[in-house]
């Protein structure tokens, strides 16, 4: 369990069940079992746990901005501000409660059905008409929002924030306060194991890399003529580390701005960047870059695009976003089978 994610369950009385043990069932008539078996509760097997059993509400949990808040119900209508909160939901179970989402949600396909609350500014009125139980916010608008979060808490309307994350470990304490929120635990505690095998695999198979076979990656995630790249504290140098290849601005933190002589410098042997989705064929553009040509990985044509969403949210496809750069850089080592 994440240890940013205080957790402070009590049972509910009326939720709990008799349990009448195994001597009570021997002295018991088949009549009278009869009798007790028509009015125990059917097991529950939607998204509650493997077991069946009924997740512990009321529930408390320290969100991202320290706060201590208490969901009283399983929420049964939940607004998603932000699409790694979405997608986490969907990912445990909860998706058919999710009633609004953000203008910037893309997966999965259903968030095209649901309302939208506007984007990083999202609209009030629209939410409250909406009637959530729950709203997943994030960290990051915790501040510039603040008037709009104080309209829905005085409407009475649980605001959760969850935590901001740079790597995969902020990434499994996100996914775990989102399940505790939403009756979901079992499953955020399966989907973080299932994430940390699916990690583990790759840094086994990255141990087959020699020295001398480690490839030097450029990161572009903005394009020319402003060349943004990523550094140490982000999920693609995370990555990188996974799978034992060197981030060319491993030198740098967080998002940054290089020049293009700068990048030449850097001699990368793979470029990957992760800006397809609004540029047109990134390859030809870098390929076409004066002063570029001697660079091995523009000589050798090894520049691809990957999917930003799987490499940049904090959710449960990260792991796929890995393979997929593992697969790129060292397509003899790692492959899908």
């Amino acid at each position: 369990m994440g240890t940013s994610v205080l957790l402070v369950m009590s049972l509910a009385a009326c939720g709990e069940t008799e349990d009448t043990g195994e001597e009570a069932a021997e002295d018991t008539t088949e009549e009278s079992m009869e009798e007790e078996a028509a009015e125990e509760p059917q097991e529950d097997t939607d998204a509650n746990g493997e077991d069946g059993a009924e997740a512990d509400f009321p529930v408390t949990i320290e969100d991202a901005v320290g706060e201590e808040v208490t969901i009283e119900e399983e929420p049964q209508r939940i607004v998603s501000l932000i699409p790694s909160n979405t997608e986490t939901a969907f990912a445990l179970g909860a998706g058919d409660r999710i009633v609004g989402v953000t203008d910037n949600d893309t997966y999965p396909e259903e968030v095209n059905d649901i309302q939208s609350v506007g984007g990083m500014e999202f609209d009030v009125e629209t939410i409250l008409s909406l009637e959530p139980d729950l709203v997943l916010a994030h960290e990051s608008s915790a501040h510039f929002s603040e008037e709009g979060f104080n309209q829905l808490q005085e409407a009475d309307i649980t605001v959760l924030f969850v935590n901001e994350a740079s790597g995969f470990d902020d990434a499994y304490d996100s996914i775990e306060m989102i399940g505790a929120a939403t009756g979901t635990y079992e499953e955020a505690e399966t989907l973080v194991a299932e994430m940390q095998e699916g990690v583990n695999e790759l840094q086994e198979q990255a141990q087959e890399i020699s020295e001398d076979e480690r490839q030097t990656v450029w990161l572009e995630v903005g394009p020319a003529p402003e060349i943004y790249t990523t550094g140490t504290n982000t999920f693609l140098h995370e990555i990188l580390e996974m799978i034992n290849a060197e981030n060319a601005a491993q030198n740098e933190e967080g998002w940054v701005q290089y020049s293009e002589e700068d990048v030449i410098a850097l001699n990368p042997d793979v470029i990957i960047t992760t800006y397809g989705f609004y540029v047109e064929d990134p390859e030809e553009e870098i390929l076409s870059r004066s002063g570029w040509s001697d660079i091995p990985a523009v000589e050798n044509e090894r520049i691809y695009d990957v999917h930003a969403d799987k490499v940049t949210r904090p959710g449960p496809r990260l792991v796929d976003g890995a393979e997929a750069i593992a697969e790129l850089v060292y397509p003899d080592v790692f492959n899908n089978e």
